[in-house]
């Protein structure tokens, strides 16, 4: 674990340098958290305030911490992931003095550790991605939910989770959901995951996309960007939905769309994207073609049914870094990357960091709500401010030297009037 210490080695030193040089690379593509920053630095709205966060710690989470201790926030981070921590990003997000507790490759002992090292803080406000920190404050460490003033998410799978505690009465603090914002899906989401995930088994496998068979499951946004960068790809893409809208929306993107036992005899790399689990299960590994591909971009490792993967080899080894072959019974291969892990984290990089710069300002203007309004908000789970998500839109847009039209006078009053109709 790293730790917020100054008793360096050598080597830790080089990898805290090396840390700092691409924090602030990644720097370069968020101009808006930098903005933000620079306000935060002068009205320091978090001073005497912890915040807790379970995110990825990567470059981008690396400017969304330095901008939150330039509010004032006694900040402590845990992993939200045990395969997508980049090490040299801890230890130079700890040589700055912000408290990292994360290892890349972590086993679930050290992952919940860390988490529970996190709540130790006893935060006033977490910022999840997954929902996992809150579930084990609402689980474990309910002793400690007095201090929260409320919470941010980051994620879709997060917010399903949230959601059911809202609707089981299980939910103690108000949440904003931060992947609500159009700032955020719309971009993060399509974009950011859709480049990162084709880049992640990329460079697990160097498998050629042109000409091949990529069955993606879930048409949410995300699956909208996975499709899209595929097919960008060259790729033949077979879309999997359970939802009738998400999947006659596909079919009008000039997608094939089948269940997945009918797309599972045809695909040569499966992604899944829902956020849900055993989504491909062992009656669809079973007709799968020799030499299959198996990756996940969903939250959790749970999409593919990997116990049943397990059951149904009599041996694995590793081939290369994040990529698994199951040599199953009946002589069949497949291979499982980043042992069903976020890819694009696990073997990647993650977001780009430029779509990353409007999810982590929907964060940073999320937490400074929360402290604002510690006093007027119900317990639930709130979607962005729409106030907060134009103005992350009008820094970006300010930020890329796009200017837009406003509207006039008259034409607001045609708009909000409904006797005028020529």
């Amino acid at each position: 674990m790293v730790k917020a210490t100054k008793n360096y080695d050598v080597k830790d030193l080089k990898l805290a340098e090396a840390g700092r040089s691409r924090i602030e690379w990644a720097g370069r593509e968020m101009p808006v958290i930098k903005l933000i920053g620079e306000r935060f630095a002068k009205e320091k709205p978090f001073k005497g305030i912890r915040i807790a966060a379970c995110l990825h710690i990567t470059t981008e989470t690396g400017n969304l911490a330095l901008t939150l201790k330039a509010g004032g926030a006694d900040l402590i981070l845990c992993a939200s992931n045990p395969l997508s921590t980049q090490d040299d990003v801890a230890a130079a997000l700890v040589e700055y003095g912000i408290p990292t507790n994360a290892i890349k490759g972590e086993d679930g002992d050290t992952y919940y550790k860390h988490i529970n090292t996190a709540l130790d803080s006893k935060p006033h406000i977490t910022c999840d991605d997954g929902a996992d920190l809150v579930s084990t404050l609402h689980t474990k460490r309910t002793n400690l939910l007095e201090n929260v003033i409320g919470g941010t998410e980051e994620t879709t799978t997060g917010v399903i989770r949230l959601r059911s505690m809202e609707k089981s009465g299980a939910l103690k603090y108000p949440i904003i959901a931060v992947n609500d914002a159009k700032t955020k899906y719309l971009f993060d989401n399509r974009y950011g995951t859709g480049q990162s995930t084709i880049d992640g088994i990329t460079r697990a496998t160097n498998v050629l996309w042109a000409g091949s068979k990529v069955v993606v499951c879930g048409y949410g946004w995300c699956g909208h960007g996975v499709a899209m960068r595929a097919r960008g790809m060259g790729a033949h893409v077979i879309v999997v939905e359970v939802e009738p809208v998400r999947a006659l929306e596909a079919v009008m993107d000039g997608f094939e769309v089948m269940p997945l036992i009918q797309a599972a005899r045809a695909g040569d790399v499966f992604i899944t994207i829902t956020g849900d689990k055993n989504v491909i299960d062992e009656k669809h590994l079973g007709v799968m073609k020799d030499g299959a591909i198996l990756a996940n971009s969903g939250h959790f490792n749970v999409e593919i049914n990997i116990p049943a993967l397990e059951k149904m080899s009599q041996s694995k080894q590793t081939m290369r870094p994040f990529v698994e072959r199951y040599n199953l019974k009946d002589g069949r291969k497949l291979y499982l990357l980043g042992e069903g892990r976020l890819i694009n984290l696990a073997a990647a990089e993650g977001h780009p960091a430029s779509v990353m710069d409007m999810s982590f300002a929907n964060q940073a203007l999320c937490m400074e709500y929360l402290v604002k309004n510690r006093d007027k908000l119900a317990v639930t789970v709130y979607s962005v401010p729409e106030e907060i998500d134009k103005q992350v839109a009008r820094l970006k847009l300010d930020a890329m030297g796009v200017k837009i039209d406003k509207l006039t006078p008259a034409q607001r009053k045609y708009l909000n009037s409904w006797q005028e109709g020529t």
